[in-house]
């Protein structure tokens, strides 16, 4: 029998029809932080100025309030940010943010390893260093394959992709997908 890990490696490089990946993806629960969904939000923000002036910068506070993100949390991002290598920043009255790398170059899993680590921790640790036995045993192999299911989302996107609605193909199949859109 083959490992749910190999089936979700498999169905991301052969496609994500009819496979365990994306029954995972489908029925996981997923929280994404307040912190990453401010980030991602201020991030397009910056992609689309740039779009029309790659130099050009934007105060955290325009940010704040285009996205209505509370602007002393969105400095502390705007900071980790500077810090992980995707804003360049001035300081002074003409200062401000922009994007460090072009917004085809930012992916969605890079930004929320940047701000929260690990994509599917398990209780704080990474699913592959988790020890299981008896019964459990083949519980790592879940997380694993979940996390590689998060991936082949989370690691093809791009703020260009998000900024012009242009998500991969294989993204776009998910959100057709029956179910795809209701809560569970």
């Amino acid at each position: 029998m083959m490992k749910l890990a190999a089936f979700a490696q498999k169905s991301q490089t052969e496609g994500l029809e009819d496979s365990i990946c994306t029954r995972l993806l489908h029925n996981l629960s997923m929280h994404v932080s307040a912190k990453v969904d401010y980030a991602l939000r201020a991030l397009l923000e910056l992609a689309a100025t740039a779009e029309l002036d790659k130099a050009k910068l934007t105060k955290a506070e325009a940010l704040a309030e285009a996205q209505h993100i509370p602007t002393k949390f969105l400095e502390g991002i705007l900071a980790t940010l500077r810090n992980t290598g995707f804003l360049v920043s001035q300081r002074g009255a003409e200062g401000g943010y922009r994007l460090a790398k072009d917004p085809s170059e930012i992916h969605v899993a890079e930004v929320m390893r940047a701000l929260d680590g690990p994509i599917a921790a398990v209780r704080g640790e990474r699913p592959e260093d988790l020890d299981y036995s008896g019964t459990a045993e083949h519980l790592r192999d879940v997380w694993v394959a979940t996390r590689a299911a998060l991936r082949t989302v989370l690691e093809v996107v791009t703020l260009a992709d998000i900024q012009h609605g242009q998500l991969p193909k294989a993204v776009n199949k998910l959100l057709d997908t029956p179910g795809a859109w209701e809560r569970r």
